[in-house]
């Protein structure tokens, strides 16, 4: 993360949000998505990555996560139960094996970034690991600054863009955010980046 990027992060009023809006394109950003087993931030049960590198991304990898409990109770939205995860890794071991792939990123991008914010702090917290210091990109924020774009949960925003979306999978989430960040830079038409 640049110094200039660190000091804007912190900033009242979505200044990351605002700058991107306007057409500012990043060297490189990670958009990130959570699905989680139950209520609790800390149940992260599938995490997504898609690193962007310019204009063009650059690396993409989905892990399943086995959370802190067999408690599932948004099976019906994401389709993962405890069977997918009982043997998988738990999030430290994810996380650690994703370090390069965030590293340099000026910032993380989620679709309501509070909610993947919140999980990550938590998943860190439970597992005893240092949170990471990036500053989060929300890209509801991001749509309603550049498009002024109502409603904007991610199906429609990225039905609006033009963008190709499985909702609730993580992999696909994390891809259209990428795309909504790249589309507000202009450009190359986000549903060719995608691609």
């Amino acid at each position: 993360m640049t110094r200039e990027t660190k000091a804007v992060a912190h900033a009242p009023g979505g200044a990351l949000e605002t700058r991107l809006a306007s057409g500012w394109r990043p060297r490189a950003f990670v958009a990130i998505d959570f699905e989680t087993a139950n209520r609790s931030p800390s149940s992260a049960c599938a995490l997504s990555v898609v690193r962007v590198e310019g204009q063009r991304i650059a690396g993409k990898s989905v892990s399943l996560i086995r959370p802190p409990t067999s408690q599932f109770e948004f099976s019906h939205i994401h389709g993962i139960t405890w069977a997918h995860v009982a043997a998988k890794r738990a999030f430290a071991e994810v996380w650690k094996t994703l370090a390069p792939m965030i590293e340099g990123a000026e910032f993380l991008a989620a679709h309501n970034a509070r909610f993947d914010r919140d999980v990550l702090v938590a998943c860190c917290r439970n597992t005893r690991i240092a949170v990471p210091d990036f500053p989060f990109v929300c890209t509801v924020v991001l749509a309603r600054l550049k498009w002024n774009l109502y409603p904007t949960k991610l199906p429609n925003v990225c039905e609006f863009l033009g963008l190709p979306l499985r909702h609730h999978d993580p992999l696909s989430d994390a891809a259209a955010c990428a795309g909504i960040v790249l589309a507000a830079g202009g450009g190359t038409r986000p549903s060719k980046v995608m691609r």
